[in-house]
């Protein structure tokens, strides 16, 4: 058995469905956004091959996720402010006049999880889960609901930041436990929760303080808190950071918690919380790519986020500040996203930026294969699926290209709204959350 499919397997319990048939957590069973489904449609739109589509209530912008039967993705229904007091609420926030601009603000959130009929896309239960007045302000480009839940066994773990982690019985609805862990996330909150044995592993870097903490899935108590490493950076900004951490086994057989943050790429024991070996990856900051790990060559790849994003490739095999060894392989600053994660599929990395270019690299020495432009502006991580690559842009269009040694595209398909979630591909069907709405498409 794979480490991933072992995963997977402890993830839900559930040995008699495949990893086609399931997306527990941000990008899939594994985490790099490749599925194994199959016939899964590459032309759709909104009256082409659409089985199903759903209007949801509130906003949000976390991917589904997919247990067997049911899919789960989490909103926020906001009461929004007339214009006049929305300069209120920011200035009582303390934002600064020359941010306003920026950012986005509510009078009041309740916080829910949806659970969507995944063969009649009905709305089967709206949990409302919390209800805040007057949340922090967050960028004009995020939600108050942008990191993706996460299943585990019979529960899901539903995490709006320092708004809130909530754990259900999904098999009654009912709240498990909750827990407050309050930073200052400057933007809102987006790196999503982890799953790792009974352990909900939560990167939390804010502006005001930047740690990774684990807590027990069974009761949501903590079980290990490690601080990050120290900065140079002077203003919090350049601190934070909205990762979701992601699970290695290393050549040594060492089992490695990833948890890329700002100036820091960092490996932890995810058992305890130990650092395992460190990286100064530059000035990055407000990092959100996920990175993805090659077993066959032993590199790591991740984006160091804004400011001036850096693809790097770097071998995970060390111990303590790696910083200037030999252990990075190679590394790239051109064309590079700050927001969407790279995509590896067999010998190749794939890559699209914010603003549409996609570049594939030979990932054993990182050689630029070839590089492809599309029209959009892009936050949603790319995915594999039955020989192909989809990348949704945030003007709703999701482009379908081929994995072969020339960029050659295959499909491009329009749906009404922003698309701002990753898609999903399952056996025979792809989904799609937009800002509002939801989507099964079948071939």
């Amino acid at each position: 058995m794979t480490s991933a499919r072992l995963f997977l397997t402890l993830l839900l319990s559930s040995p008699a469905l495949l990893d086609a048939d399931l997306w527990p957590q941000f990008r899939g069973p594994s985490g790099d956004g490749v599925s194994e489904a199959r016939n899964v449609p590459f032309e759709f739109g909104e009256t082409t091959n659409l089985t199903w589509k759903t209007n949801l209530p509130g906003r949000g912008y976390s991917s589904p996720v997919f247990d067997g039967e049911s899919l789960w993705l989490t909103t926020a229904i906001e009461i929004l402010p007339n214009e006049e007091e929305r300069i209120q609420l920011l200035t009582q926030a303390g934002e600064e006049e020359r941010k306003f601009k920026q950012k986005q603000v509510a009078r009041n959130i309740e916080l829910a999880l949806l659970q969507v009929h995944y063969d009649t896309g009905r709305l089967l239960n709206q949990f409302k889960l919390t209800d805040i007045d007057r949340p922090d302000p967050i960028h004009k480009f995020n939600s108050y609901a942008s990191p993706t839940p996460v299943l585990c066994r019979g529960l899901i773990i539903a995490h709006f930041g320092t708004f809130g982690t909530f754990c259900l019985d999904r098999a009654t609805g009912k709240e498990v436990w909750r827990r407050e862990i309050k930073v200052d996330h400057s933007v809102g909150p987006g790196s999503s929760p982890f799953i790792y044995r009974d352990l909900v592993i939560l990167i939390c870097d804010g502006t005001d303080r930047q740690f990774v903490t684990a807590l027990d899935v069974r009761d949501g108590k903590t079980v290990w808190t490690t601080e990050r490493p120290e900065m140079r950076a002077e203003s919090g900004d350049q601190k934070k950071a909205y990762n979701t951490p992601l699970l290695i086994t290393d050549p040594n057989g060492r089992e490695q918690l990833i948890c890329m943050g700002s100036q820091w790429m960092v490996s932890y024991a995810p058992g305890t919380g130990e650092e395992i070996w460190r990286l100064d990856h530059g000035s990055g900051f407000s990092v959100v790519p996920r990175p993805v790990y090659s077993s066959i060559e032993d590199l790591l790849f991740f984006s160091t986020g804004f400011g001036k994003p850096v693809l790097m490739a770097v071998h995970a095999d060390g111990n303590g500040d790696i910083t200037g060894s030999d252990k990075v392989a190679w590394s790239e600053s051109k064309r590079i996203p700050a927001k969407p994660s790279p995509l590896l599929f067999e010998k190749n990395l794939y890559t699209i930026s914010d603003g549409g270019i996609t570049t594939c690299f030979r990932a054993s020495d990182g050689r630029i294969v070839w590089n492809g432009r599309i029209d959009g502006n892009y936050s949603a991580s790319p995915i594999y699926a039955d020989g192909r690559i989809y990348v949704a842009s945030e003007e709703g269009k999701v482009t379908v290209f081929s994995t072969g040694a020339e960029y050659e595209e295959l499909a491009s398909n329009q749906i009404d709204g922003s698309i701002m979630a990753s898609p999903v591909p399952l056996n025979e069907a792809l989904v799609i959350r937009s800002e509002r709405s939801i989507y099964k498409f079948h071939p």
